[in-house]
């Protein structure tokens, strides 16, 4: 296994620094800007940016937030001694945002997890089992897959004029569902129910949802009024909102109802014929 330095120990840094640890793969330094808390396990020596005279190990990862990874490669670029790869973890950018690496001979690539990672010490268990969105040149892609194999996740490709598109999937499939289950809890606290009680109320439901998509496709896991084809439901649900709900959680509800139509008429189309007219007219009501 190749020998790694890592450069930014914010949470996703910080995850990977205890993770690869963990795995057994030989961490050479763990690099910072500002002086992160201290990771639970690590011993390894940290360096400060502007102290760093070269790279050691035939990997570095920068970790920093998405606007300074460019800036960060630059500096690194000027080191007395470089990696053979370099790897970045942002799911937004792609491998081009090491240009100033790749032209001094260092081979580049992007390593974002498919992982939700709110903390170094929870984020480090979230990797086993993870798929890892991998691109970028030949020899640093491998370094890459060496890596996600050693963690326990599975490495895919995808072409990097995807990087962007790819990483709005992903935040739909995960922050927005967050900010969806927020909105649930909105919902639920306008009936007097307290945030922190509706939260664990709805929690158990989120996690049967899950379960369901984890065997199912997503026509077979959705439930409720769409897939029954419930209009009268679907109008008790429009009017309860009345001076209740705000105009914008209304249209996220309409889009989302709009789309469960658009999934249940997959497979039964004819049953969501009613239910989609009335979705439209709703909508055309909304814009006026």
């Amino acid at each position: 296994m190749q020998t790694v330095t890592i450069l930014g120990l914010g949470r996703a840094g910080g995850a990977l620094a205890i993770a690869l640890d963990r795995a057994g793969v030989s961490i050479d330094q763990l690099v910072y800007r500002t002086q992160p808390a201290e990771l639970p396990g690590i011993e390894i020596r940290q360096t400060g940016l502007d102290e760093l005279r070269s790279i050691d190990a035939d990997i570095v990862v920068i970790s920093t937030q998405d606007p300074e990874i460019r800036s960060a490669a630059a500096r690194l670029a000027e080191l007395e001694r470089l990696p053979r790869v370099a790897l970045h973890l942002s799911g937004s950018l792609s491998s081009a945002e090491l240009e100033p690496l790749k032209a001094k001979g260092v081979a580049t690539a992007s390593m974002h997890p498919l992982a939700s990672i709110s903390d170094s010490t929870i984020g480090a268990d979230r990797f086993a089992g993870a798929y890892f969105c991998v691109e970028g040149d030949t020899e640093a892609v491998d370094a890459a897959t060496e890596l996600v194999r050693a963690l326990g996740g599975s490495p895919f490709t995808i072409d990097t004029a995807f990087k962007p598109l790819y990483h709005a999937s992903a935040v739909t499939a995960s922050g927005n569902i967050t900010a969806l289950f927020d909105e649930a809890i909105e919902m639920l606290s306008k009936c007097g129910v307290e945030r922190q009680a509706a939260h664990a109320i709805l929690f158990p439901l989120l996690q049967s949802s899950v379960a369901n998509l984890a065997g199912q496709s997503t026509e077979d896991a959705l439930t409720g009024p769409f897939v029954r084809g419930d209009i009268d439901a679907f109008r008790r649900h429009l009017s309860s909102f009345e001076g209740v709900i705000s105009s914008d959680l209304r249209e996220v509800y309409l889009l989302l109802a709009e789309r469960s139509v658009a999934i249940t008429r997959r497979s039964s189309p004819a049953r969501s014929d009613q239910l989609a007219e009335a979705i439209s007219m709703a909508k055309r009501k909304t814009e006026c």
